[in-house]
């Protein structure tokens, strides 16, 4: 018997048809846009002295973020230019966790010099979409939520995607490692707090 989906899953599939699948393209390419943009901005920001700081064991440090977006955003270019041309991407879905082999000993500029092309040719293949392109081609996506139950593990499958949803998952994968960046630095600003006040 098929185990019935989560509702964190049954809640995921339904934004993502409604600001994927269903969205007028002009507005999916825009707000993909402004995601890209509004995170490129930020990271231009980060001060050297925090980039590559962890704010505890087992969590990133910002250029580790970035190495994962450039990791996970890269096979998104050729996934998305298949599926606009009708035919099943030959590679399979994205680890969750992506990064490169050290992402500590990559040069920043060169990182974020990297993350903005990858960025600007997902917007180049986004520009080619008609609404005569095939919502029935897929792409399988890992997907990655939190528990409803706090505290509860994080609940994780393997979903086919038409180009629409998976161009959104791109957009909500941004948003979401945009916010971990902004969470990373405060914790790191509120660290350094207390030293800095006993000099």
């Amino acid at each position: 018997m098929t185990p019935l989906p989560r509702p964190e899953q049954v809640r995921a599939l339904r934004y993502l048809k409604r600001k994927g699948t269903e969205a007028p393209i002009e507005q999916l390419r825009r707000r993909i846009a402004d995601a890209f943009v509004d995170l490129e901005t930020m990271i231009a920001s980060v001060p050297p002295s925090l980039r590559l700081r962890s704010p505890e064991p087992g969590r990133w440090s910002v250029q580790e973020v970035v190495d994962h977006l450039i990791e996970s955003h890269r096979p998104a270019v050729s996934q998305l230019e298949s599926l606009l041309n009708g035919l099943t991407p030959v590679t399979g879905a994205v680890p969750a966790s992506l990064q490169s082999t050290d992402p500590l000993a990559r040069n920043w500029d060169e990182l974020v010099d990297e993350l903005k092309r990858i960025h600007t040719s997902l917007i180049r293949v986004i520009e080619k979409a008609s609404d005569s392109c095939s919502l029935e081609v897929r792409v399988p996506v890992h997907m990655v939520m939190k528990a409803d139950d706090p505290g509860g593990p994080l609940v994780q499958w393997e979903e086919p995607l038409d180009w629409k949803a998976f161009a959104q998952t791109l957009r909500v994968h941004t948003i979401g490692h945009r916010a971990q960046i902004e969470r990373t630095l405060r914790a790191l600003s509120e660290s350094a707090a207390p030293e800095e006040s006993r000099v």
